[in-house]
C-alpha cells in the first residue's frame, strides 16, 4: 500500500510499500548494534519529515499587489519606486475607480493591499468578508475643485455660475458609484445646485476620465480632486470647494485577509505613513488625515 501525504500546495511525501518480513530465521541482534540502528532510523525519519515540512510552506512568490484609487496613480508610482529602491519586494500597482476595484476584490482578484478613495467602497469590501475593521487605517484626505479648460472661464462667480446657461456640460465621476462623483453630487445638493446642474452632468468612469473631458474641452467645467488638477497645464482651477461645504474625502487603506504577502503588505502600509511618504503626498496636494477631523 502506498501512503501519500499531500500538503496544501500539493507537494508529495511518499512512503513506499513494505512486504511483511520473514521471521522464520530470526536471530536477535546484539544490543549495541540494535540501539545504533534504532538511532539511525529515527534520525532518517526526522530528516525526511523536515524535508517534507520545508516543501509544505515555501515562501510565497510574485509581486506585492496593491489596488488603489485612480487619483493615486502618480503619487503611489513615485512612492513605490522609493519602496523598491530600499530593497523591498516589487510592487504591482493596479489603478481604477474605487468601486471597480472593490468589485474585483469581492470577485476574488489577488490583491494584498486596497486603498479606496472613499469609505463606502472600503465598507463594501469589509462587508464582503475580504478585510477586517481592525486592519483599516485612514491614510490621507483630499479636496474638491471646479476646473475649466485652460484659457476659458466660468460666466460669473462659482459655484452658482455652473448653473448658467452658457455652461453646457459639467464632467464629474459617475455619481452612481465613483467616489469623486458621489462627493461632487453631495456637495452640489448641499449648496442647492444639483437639480439645476443635473441635466448637464457628464458622468465619467473615473475622476481622471472627468479631468480628461475638461482637458479636451469636451466639457465646459468639471469637478475633480485638487490633486488631479495640480500641475496640470491643460486645466485651470476656477473654484476650491471649502472643506466644510463638502463631505470628508477620506482614503482608507487595508491589508486584505487573503493577502499572499501579509507581512510585506503591512510593511508597505506603514511605509505609506512614514514622514517621507507624507511629505510626498503633501507635495502632490493631499491633506493629512486630521484635516477632515478639524473641519
Amino acid at each position: 500500500m502506498d501512503v501519500r501525504v499531500v500538503d496544501e500546495l500539493h507537494h508529495d511525501c511518499r512512503q513506499a510499500s513494505v512486504a511483511p518480513p520473514d521471521v522464520s530465521n530470526y536471530r536477535p541482534m546484539p544490543l549495541g548494534l540494535s540501539r545504533a540502528v534504532s538511532w539511525m532510523a529515527a534520525a532518517l525519519w526526522v530528516v525526511a519529515l523536515a524535508a517534507c515540512n520545508r516543501q509544505a510552506s515555501p515562501a510565497p512568490a510574485g509581486p506585492l499587489r496593491v489596488s488603489a484609487a485612480v487619483s493615486l496613480t502618480d503619487v503611489l508610482a513615485e512612492i513605490a519606486k522609493r519602496w523598491e529602491a530600499a530593497g523591498n519586494p516589487h510592487v504591482e500597482l493596479n489603478f481604477a475607480a474605487s468601486n471597480v476595484l472593490a468589485r474585483q476584490i469581492l470577485e476574488g482578484a489577488p490583491v494584498d493591499v486596497f486603498i479606496s478613495a472613499d469609505e463606502a467602497q472600503m465598507d463594501r469590501v469589509m462587508s464582503g468578508g475580504s478585510a477586517d475593521t481592525a486592519d483599516r487605517v485612514t491614510l490621507f484626505t483630499n479636496q474638491l475643485v471646479v476646473v475649466v479648460p485652460t484659457g476659458h472661464a466660468l460666466p460669473g462667480l462659482p459655484p452658482d455660475s455652473l448653473a448658467d446657461t452658457a455652461v453646457k456640460r459639467v464632467a464629474i465621476g459617475d455619481p452612481q458609484g465613483v467616489p469623486a462623483g458621489v462627493y461632487a453630487k453631495t456637495w452640489l445638493e448641499r449648496v442647492g445646485l444639483w437639480r439645476r446642474i443635473e441635466p448637464k452632468i457628464v458622468p465619467s468612469a473615473s475622476v481622471r476620465a472627468a479631468l480628461v473631458a475638461v482637458e479636451a474641452a469636451n466639457a465646459d467645467a468639471g469637478i475633480v480632486y485638487r490633486t488631479d488638477a495640480a500641475a496640470n497645464s491643460k486645466v485651470t482651477v476656477a473654484y476650491e470647494v471649502p472643506l466644510g461645504d463638502a463631505p470628508p474625502i477620506l482614503y482608507p487603506g487595508a491589508v486584505l485577509k487573503h493577502a499572499a504577502h501579509p507581512e510585506a503588505a503591512w510593511k508597505f502600509v506603514a511605509f505609506l505613513q512614514s514622514a517621507a511618504s507624507r511629505e510626498t503626498f503633501a507635495a502632490r496636494g493631499f491633506l493629512a488625515p486630521d484635516t477632515a477631523a478639524a473641519r
